[in-house]
């Protein structure tokens, strides 16, 4: 599928998104948020994925206007319909992906952007980058899933700072909060997001899948469920090709070679 607004290239087991219009600093138009779950629906054989922007910024926001849909500050019911119709899927897809997702944030990651870079697996960014929920500064509510996001990986406090202050938050500070993995220089930053992502890509694709499900368990369900559910899944990943190599590479003392089944 040919795409206008992003660009998606795979290498190997490895899928690469880049969100494509650095001339404004990738701002989110829904067009993008669609082509982005299009190409979450269309993985075909990627054992994992990796995002990050073209350009100076990783994603400025979402931008209404890009399809003439208006701006959320002056169309009524447009930005419900948007977030309804375009943003909400396309985060929804990315966290619901059957495969690691890493994002490499190379610059601002604002409004619904860094609600992307938070529903990745692994959030790299640049020490040049900072995250920022700016919406209480119009008068606005964050969006795009980011109350939920934030508030399972900093907690309510920190989590309430970036809601109601509307203030930067940079990258190192971040990773200090436990908001990202990991913040690394800028000129490092695409060579450390690919190592990861050609790591997880050639992983136990099965097993990773499970530990994903299993962890969103463990944050909205109770500790029985989480009992039922590794059971399950270890019943599962046991019976798996990935796991037989596992134990053979362990006992051979060599590198397991997964094959992702």
């Amino acid at each position: 599928m040919s795409y206008e607004t992003i660009k998606v290239e795979r290498d190997g087991p490895l899928m690469m998104v880049t969100l494509n219009r650095p001339d404004r600093l990738n701002a989110m138009p829904p067009q993008m948020a669609d082509e982005l779950s299009e190409a979450f629906y269309d993985l075909g054989d990627a054992r994992a994925v990796l995002i990050t922007g073209e350009g100076k910024g990783f994603c400025s926001g979402a931008d209404l206007a890009a399809r003439g849909e208006g701006s959320a500050l002056t169309s009524k019911g447009g930005s419900h319909k948007a977030l309804q119709n375009h943003y909400n899927p396309a985060i929804s897809q990315v966290l619901r992906a059957q495969v690691p997702v890493i994002c490499a944030v190379n610059g601002p990651a604002a409004g619904v952007g860094c609600s992307l870079a938070l529903a990745a697996d692994f959030t790299i960014a640049s020490k040049r980058a900072y995250f920022l929920q700016a919406f209480v500064n119009i008068g606005l509510v964050p969006d795009g899933g980011s109350t939920w996001l934030l508030a399972r990986a900093i907690g309510r406090a920190r989590a309430t700072s970036m809601m109601m202050l509307g203030e930067k938050i940079g990258a190192e500070q971040a990773a200090e909060w436990g908001l990202i993995y990991q913040a690394v220089e800028a000129d490092d930053l695409m060579d450390e997001a690919r190592a990861l992502a050609e790591k997880l890509a050639n992983g136990p694709t099965q097993a990773l899948k499970m530990i994903k499900q299993n962890l969103n368990t463990a944050l909205d369900g109770t500790v029985q469920q989480v009992f039922v559910q590794e059971a399950e899944m270890q019943r599962i990943a046991g019976a798996s090709a990935d796991a037989t190599e596992g134990g053979m590479a362990f006992l051979q003392k060599r590198k397991a070679e997964f094959k992702g089944h």
